[in-house]
């Protein structure tokens, strides 16, 4: 994270942004939210497997990692089909199958990676009814939003939905019932119009901006609801 986590956090705080979930796409980095989650105030750990690595899970490390109290979700995990040369797409359906199965194990939600394959991720999570969890770094259209939303699941919105090319998701983010919206960075992507670098948790205040104008209510409003999402969904950080 550039600039160190500390700072990167302390920035976010000055902004408004109290609590970040940290999302692991690997082993490494599994191992390094979780110790961010245990030093760095408002910051949350999810361990995870991105579909686009080479090897196979550690579940046996994911259960380890998820015993601390500051690890909240199983995730980045899902599918990713669009890059053909990231090994076979089978491996990762059996990889997905084996996170989502550990989330039901422990109760967690996941929060899941989808890129050229919403209907096998779909049917890949109605395998596993009551399992919660997020649709992150929304950029579909409403459609696959009700089909997901179907299953229960929340969809979060990053700062793609400033930009001028994304009246898809600003409609997606209008429609969605209030109880399943969620923000976030997708660091470092998803940077917001007007900024450069890559993505920093400050800038979810020009995320909640958009989100806020399209659906017509105040930024307070918007961050009253967004609590009580994460609360929900994320139930470890509601917790006293």
């Amino acid at each position: 994270m550039e600039g160190g986590a500390e700072a990167a956090m302390a920035e976010a705080r000055a902004a408004g942004v109290t609590d970040v979930v940290a999302m692991g796409v690997d082993a490494e980095t599994s191992r390094q939210v979780v110790s961010w989650s245990g030093s760095i105030p408002g910051v949350w750990a999810a361990v995870g497997h991105h579909p686009l690595n080479q090897e196979a899970p550690d579940v046996g490390l994911l259960r380890e990692l998820a015993g601390s109290p500051r690890v909240v979700a199983i995730g980045e995990v899902g599918l990713d089909h669009e890059d053909e040369h990231r090994g076979p797409h089978d491996a990762q359906e059996r990889w997905f199958a084996a996170c989502c199965q550990l989330a039901c194990e422990l109760d967690l939600p996941v929060c899941v990676h989808v890129r050229g394959t919403a209907q096998e991720a779909l049917e890949a999570l109605r395998r596993y009814p009551g399992l919660r969890g997020v649709m992150h770094y929304w950029t579909l259209e409403w459609e696959w939003a009700e089909r997901f939303l179907e299953l229960g699941l929340c969809i979060s919105f990053s700062g793609v939905i400033t930009r001028a090319t994304r009246e898809g998701v600003r409609e997606v983010a209008r429609r969605v019932p209030a109880d399943r919206l969620l923000l976030e960075t997708d660091a470092p992507w998803g940077t917001p119009r007007g900024r450069s670098g890559s993505m920093r948790p400050a800038w979810m205040v020009d995320t909640a901006q958009t989100v806020a104008e399209v659906r017509g209510c105040s930024l307070e409003e918007l961050d009253a609801l967004q609590r009580a999402n994460v609360g929900r969904l994320f139930t470890r950080m509601a917790r006293p």
